[in-house]
């Protein structure tokens, strides 16, 4: 299963790394943190690294450690707005359950 960006994710990400004007993609991990155990860590990559697993959509590059890869496998960023705010938004078949304030989570292999 791979890692994969909606259209609107693609934009997004090509938007933001022209305005930046350097990178290769988005790096995706996870942290501990929160109220359920896992939090999303997103940030600009600007180059792989010897443990990381490469995925493309349109052009787009989204890297994530292999270590953690069994939490992230499968999921699907895309990025919306909702009234003023906008935001990317995870669709992760792993998720188990959420923290009430929806900044964390669980999954089942953690």
């Amino acid at each position: 299963m791979a890692i994969t960006l909606t259209a609107a994710a693609v934009r997004q990400i090509k938007q933001a790394l022209d305005k930046r004007g350097h990178g290769v993609g988005l790096r995706l991990g996870v942290k501990n943190s929160g109220c359920s155990g896992l939090a999303y860590v997103v940030d600009y990559a600007d180059a792989p690294g010897p443990e990381d697993v490469r995925f493309e959509t349109d052009g787009v590059v989204v890297l994530v450690q292999q270590e953690q890869l069994q939490y992230l496998q499968g999921t699907v960023i895309d990025y919306r707005r909702e009234g003023l705010n906008a935001s990317f938004k995870f669709d992760n078949p792993n998720v188990k359950d959420r923290c009430g304030c929806g900044e964390s989570f669980t999954t089942q292999t953690a």
